[in-house]
């Protein structure tokens, strides 16, 4: 199943346009009479209206959309980093329903921005994440802008890496290569998290870092990731997430002492579709609190697909055995919801 990611350009004050092409996804057999393995990829385009010695403001996008059957899962990491001379003060993401969370952090300087975008992103989804652009005026504005994108599901690690030369345009794209492992400078430390912890190695520019399958902030050169470890407990994996691949460390992270407080449990408002066939199949709204990362159950049954943001997840409904009202909640490390009534019809 491929994704594409398109950067394109627009004026400040212009409507920005969203296209995206399909990529010819690969696919292997897993053996000679078994199924087949279908491989997911996210490809990087860039173009756009960008600043000049004669206009100081520019403005680049980041669009992506998911084709094939199954949801891209798992927090989407990327990266832009900008020429001397030019800053961001960051991004501002665009879709709905906010059935996801996003985070962005900026570097001191403005030229290196971070942004995780957390939430099952069905097929056919298409958004987008503007940046807006400064040149500082003391020059020519020239360098290079590199934008960097990494997902773990992610099984074909082609095209993640492009650059547009200012007042010059694309160059090839780039091959990212697997990110290497050399030394990690801690793999124990306090359940309430905030470890430093320092991996060193090689290709590592734009990866994040998953402790227990949970992004831990901090930043990543070609040569090393400098994080601080999420809350957790007992023994979690690690893994270095990368334009050019996963790898995983040798060594777990081992938290000590107890882990942070859960989150507050998730609590529902209402349903925006309250009723559907008893086959399945119906796309459903679910509204409430503290759901993001949640998971969805009717009667007890996982929905289809879901994806849950802080107030919002969709879902749709699975098959029942027969038609009547079932309970309907949403599960996450907080807690189980109670539950709102959905109806499956005959």
């Amino acid at each position: 199943m491929p994704t594409i990611i398109r950067l394109a350009g627009a004026g400040l004050a212009a409507a920005l346009s969203l296209t995206a092409a399909t990529v010819g996804a690969g696919a292997a057999p897993a053996h000679a009479d078994g199924p087949t393995v279908v491989r997911q990829r996210i490809v990087l385009d860039m173009a756009g209206n960008y600043p000049t010695e004669q206009s100081r403001l520019g403005v680049f996008s980041v669009a992506w959309r998911v084709f094939g059957a199954e949801d891209l899962t798992g927090p989407t990491h990327f990266t832009v980093d900008l020429p001397p001379g030019l800053t961001t003060g960051g991004a501002m993401f665009y879709s709905t329903p906010y059935d996801y969370t996003f985070t962005e952090t900026v570097s001191p300087d403005g030229r290196h921005l971070e942004a995780v975008l957390d939430g099952n992103r069905r097929p056919g989804t298409e958004e987008f994440m503007k940046i807006p652009v400064v040149a500082d005026g003391t020059g020519p504005v020239t360098g290079a802008i590199t934008a960097r994108v990494a997902n773990a599901n992610d099984t074909l690690p082609t095209g993640h890496v492009r650059t547009h030369l200012l007042g010059i345009g694309l160059p090839p794209p780039l091959v990212a290569l697997p990110p290497r492992i050399d030394d990690v400078s801690a793999t124990t430390g306090p359940g309430a998290g905030g470890t430093p912890v320092t991996f060193t190695g090689a290709n590592l520019a734009g990866a994040m870092v998953l402790v227990g399958g949970v992004p831990a902030p901090g930043s990543c050169t070609d040569t090393a990731c400098a994080v601080t470890t999420p809350g957790g407990s007992g023994s979690a994996a690690v893994t270095v997430v990368g334009p050019g691949g996963t790898v995983r460390t040798p060594a777990a992270f081992d938290y000590t002492g107890a882990p942070p407080p859960p989150p507050p449990a998730p609590a529902l408002s209402g349903l925006n579709t309250p009723s559907g066939p008893v086959g399945g199949g119906t796309a459903v709204i679910v509204t409430g609190d503290d759901l993001a990362g949640g998971t969805v159950s009717f009667g007890g049954r996982p929905a289809t697909r879901h994806s849950c943001g802080p107030q919002l997840c969709t879902a749709t409904a699975p098959a029942a055995d027969q038609a009547g009202p079932v309970d309907v909640t949403v599960t996450t490390a907080g807690g189980t919801s109670t539950p709102v009534v959905y109806t499956y019809t005959p």
